[in-house]
This record gives structure tokens, C-alpha cells and sequence, in this order.
């Protein structure tokens, strides 16, 4: 499979029973121009994924099936005849089109800047202001799709879709009333098909192996966990956090987004049909350790936190609200800042480190009571994956904070499992997607240690950060 992750991408293969085989990784980092803005060489991109792919298959092909999960959201536009990028792809974290969207929020018109739709309109601005020419539009995963058949297959799945902003309620067809309205012609929309189903030969690898399964990476990581049943969870805490669970064939009632703040999400879909899901978001999870080690040097290395937090008890009363970008789920609130509560002349640095992983395993906790609310179920355990879940005073204080066992995925991008399911249940390598995920098995189990804090005062704490910026504050996509 093929994982296009924010700052690299990573070619695995993965074997019959679930296990990784190996896996190659390239570093593609974006850059940030101007404040706001996040671009990405979309054309380095594409050639570091078929790199990566094909030196993969050298050391542990040939393999039945790719699979390509990938970073949504972010937009590409290239040339149909040559597969040339026409400028810089936009990332998913991008912020330039936030006056745009305000601007059509006045018209009845609902976007966020971090949804492809106003990122498509203002790179077809600028090299297709006619709107006549052959282009291509298309999230990563459609341009690594595009790219591994040779230009023969345009395509999106229904989780990537679904976060593009242009597509109908039921995420199952593009808006074109809206797309009209827009000025975003049909002609550069990909097919919409299925997460898990034969789409086309991925002519540029050896063998030419069928791709056969596309997944956003909230998604594939759902997937990879095995969380496929009402009721069961994962948590991804990277460099920030999302929370997903699926909730069967019908889409959530909220349009937008939920009263506890989580939005409604394609978790996967299949010839059979979509299974629909819910998402919450917190905007700094990783990113406030790597705070710690390059801005205030506490410690040298992100893993070194753990290390450091353990050389304390508890953090002594130290209450860290990791709201360095604002607050996403349950508050939504872009002005809310970091806050560091509850020093005293005793405090050091380990209090501090400690504090740091103890507030975003409260974040954590947010996010699950808003899953549970917005989706009306109750979640028995959670899951989990990326960078943090390697952290054990993490892992431990978020199973503490949640009271329920917290499972951790024997790969820690679980990514890579969820769409190597995807793909090989389309070609009969597993039987179900049931069965393939039930290969997932944990690397461990952690249970709750001790009996939760008074959650009273770290909502104190997190309404304390608020609306420190009122004029982002304001704002709501």
C-alpha cells in the first residue's frame, strides 16, 4: 500500500495474515510561503510514491492488490494529457480561502478552508481563469491513483470525497448545482467509486498489481484497527488528534456538524454500500510535544518525554490545555491559546512534560464524550495509533482519564493495515473486510490505573483558554 502522510509518504506490504512486511519511507515536507498558507511540490510528491512503491516491491513483492491512503483534503489540479501538477498543491491545513469561505457564508453557503472545495476554486483562478483547459482536479489519493495507472483512472473514494466540500449530503455524488455555482467545471471532478473494489491496474509498478482500495487516513486507520461495528472507536494522536467511529448505513442526522462538535464522516465504503461514521478533532496533540523540545527545550527528543514525565508522581496540580492552534471538538474555538495553569516555585520541568501529555490525554477524553453524544453509543474501549500511542505516560494517562481500557496498535500507523484490508478483501485475499480487520491485534492493552480526576477542573482550565483571540474566535466554518 501507499500512505501519503502530510510530511512523507510510505510504500508497506503487507502480508496474508496481517503481518508488515517491511515498508520504504520519504521525507516530501511541505512549506508554508506566508503565514496561513501550507503548499506542497505536488509533482515531488508522485515521483517519491512510485519510488517508494517500486522499492518495496523489489525487497517483499510481487503483491495482489494497492492500496493508497493518504492526507485529505489537500488539492491538486494537473494536466490530463501529461500528469504534470500546474502549480503547488494546496494542503489540508491551508487557511488562504478563509475570507472566501465568510464571503459565502453570507450566501447560505457552509465550506471550511480546510475542505478542498475554495482550495480548488483559487488554483483554477490561477492557471485556468477560462476554465477551458484539460485539467485534473483531485485529492492525493486521486493524483497517486492517477499516477500509478498511467493516466487512465481519475478516481476518489467516498471518504475523500466526503471531505471535499463538493459533494451532496449523502457524500455519494458531486454537488453540481454547487459546483456551478463555483465555477468548478464537471469535466475536472474524478469518479467517485468505492474504499474497497477493483478500480484499475497500476500499470506503473511491476506486475501491474489492481488497485483495489483508497481510503482518507482517518479512515484507513479505522479500518486498520479494526473498529468496523457500532460502538467501537480509534484515536490517532499525531501531530493532532482525531477520534472516529463508524455508525452503519445511516448517514448522522446532523448536516454539519454535531452538538458536541464532531463532524459526520464516510468511514468506508463497498460494493455493498457506504458505512457512515462521526469524527472529533483536536488541533494540537503531537505538536505540543514537539513545543516542548524545540521552543522551550525541556527535552531534546519527543520520545525523551516520556522518560521525563515519569520522573514525577503527578504533576503536581500543573494543568497544560493544549490549545496552541485554538480548540476543535467540542468548542470549535480558533482564538482559544495554549494555557499552562497551577505553577508554583516547586514546578519543574517533569511537572511541566507531564502536564503537557496528561492535557492532551484530556483532550482525548473531550473528544471520545463528544463521539459518544453526537453518535448517541457507548464506547467499551478505545484504540489507538500514531506517534503518541509509542508514549507510555501517555497511554496511561489517557486510559486513566477515560476510565476504559486503552488498546494500542501493534503498528503505529495503522494506516497502512486499514488500506492493505481495504484492497485485499476487493480481490478475495481475505474473504470480508471483517476478517481482515480481525487480524488487528493489539500490542498491548492498558487499563485504568487510577480512578479519574475531577474532570470539573480541567473544563475550568480548558474554558480558561478561550477566546484569547477574540477576532479568531468569531470566526465559524
Amino acid at each position: 500500500m501507499v500512505d501519503a502522510g502530510t510530511s512523507g509518504i510510505r510504500a508497506a506490504v503487507v502480508a496474508e495474515d496481517g503481518r508488515l512486511l517491511g515498508s520504504v519511507y520519504r521525507e516530501v515536507l511541505p512549506e508554508s510561503p506566508m503565514q496561513g498558507f501550507v503548499q506542497f511540490d505536488a509533482a515531488a510528491l508522485g515521483e517519491a510514491a512510485l519510488e517508494v512503491a517500486v522499492a518495496a516491491l523489489e525487497v517483499h513483492g510481487p503483491v495482489r492488490a494497492v492500496g493508497i491512503a493518504n492526507q485529505r483534503a489537500s488539492t491538486i489540479v494537473w494536466e490530463r494529457a501529461t500528469g504534470r501538477p500546474v502549480a503547488p498543491g494546496i494542503g489540508w491545513q491551508d487557511l488562504r480561502t478563509a475570507g472566501m469561505c465568510l464571503m459565502l457564508r453570507a450566501e447560505g453557503i457552509r465550506l471550511a478552508p480546510n475542505q478542498s472545495a475554495t482550495k480548488l476554486v483559487v488554483l483554477l483562478d490561477m492557471v485556468d481563469p477560462g476554465r477551458s483547459a484539460d485539467l485534473c482536479f483531485g485529492t492525493v489519493d486521486s493524483y497517486l491513483a492517477f499516477l500509478l495507472s498511467g493516466g487512465r483512472e481519475h478516481v476518489t473514494d467516498h471518504t475523500n470525497a466526503g471531505v471535499t466540500g463538493l459533494v451532496t449530503t449523502d457524500a455519494t455524488a458531486w454537488d453540481l448545482e454547487l459546483c456551478e455555482r463555483l465555477n468548478v467545471p464537471a469535466g475536472v471532478l474524478p469518479h467517485i467509486v468505492a474504499s474497497s473494489g477493483p478500480i484499475g491496474e497500476a500499470a506503473a509498478l511491476p506486475g501491474s498489481p489492481v488497485i483495489a482500495g483508497i481510503a482518507g487516513d482517518q479512515q484507513a486507520s479505522l479500518v486498520g484497527q479494526g473498529c468496523l461495528e457500532v460502538g467501537e472507536a480509534k484515536a490517532t494522536f499525531g501531530t493532532g488528534g482525531m477520534l472516529d467511529c463508524p455508525v452503519g448505513a445511516a448517514r448522522p442526522a446532523f448536516e454539519y456538524r454535531g452538538g458536541a462538535g464532531t463532524f459526520p464522516i464516510v468511514a468506508w465504503s463497498d460494493p455493498g454500500g457506504v458505512t457512515y461514521g462521526v469524527e472529533a478533532v483536536m488541533l494540537s496533540a503531537g505538536s505540543c510535544v514537539e513545543w516542548l523540545r524545540d521552543d522551550l527545550g525541556l527535552i531534546s527528543t519527543s520520545a525523551e518525554s516520556e522518560a521525563v514525565a515519569a520522573g514525577v508522581p503527578d504533576s503536581d496540580g500543573v494543568v497544560f490545555v493544549p490549545a496552541l492552534l485554538g480548540l476543535g471538538t467540542p468548542e470549535w474555538d480558533f482564538g482559544a491559546r495554549g494555557t499552562l495553569l497551577g505553577l508554583s516555585r516547586g514546578t519543574t520541568a517533569a511537572h511541566v512534560v507531564r502536564a503537557v501529555l496528561e492535557g492532551v490525554a484530556e483532550r482525548g477524553a473531550d473528544l471520545l464524550e463528544a463521539v459518544e453524544a453526537d453518535a448517541g453509543i457507548s464506547v467499551t474501549e478505545l484504540k489507538v495509533d500514531g506517534g503518541m500511542s509509542a508514549n507510555g505516560v501517555f497511554v496511561q494517562a489517557l486510559a486513566d482519564t477515560v476510565q476504559r481500557p486503552v488498546a494500542v496498535s501493534a503498528v503505529t500507523e495503522a494506516t497502512t493495515l486499514g488500506a492493505a484490508f481495504l484492497a485485499g478483501t476487493a480481490v478475495g485475499l481475505w474473504p470480508s473486510l471483517g476478517e481482515a480487520a480481525a487480524l488487528a491485534q493489539p500490542r498491548l492493552v492498558v487499563e485504568p490505573r487510577r480512578r479519574r480526576a475531577d474532570r470539573s477542573r480541567w473544563l475550568e482550565a480548558r474554558a480558561r483558554a478561550g477566546h484569547w483571540v477574540e477576532e479568531l474566535s468569531a470566526l465559524d466554518f
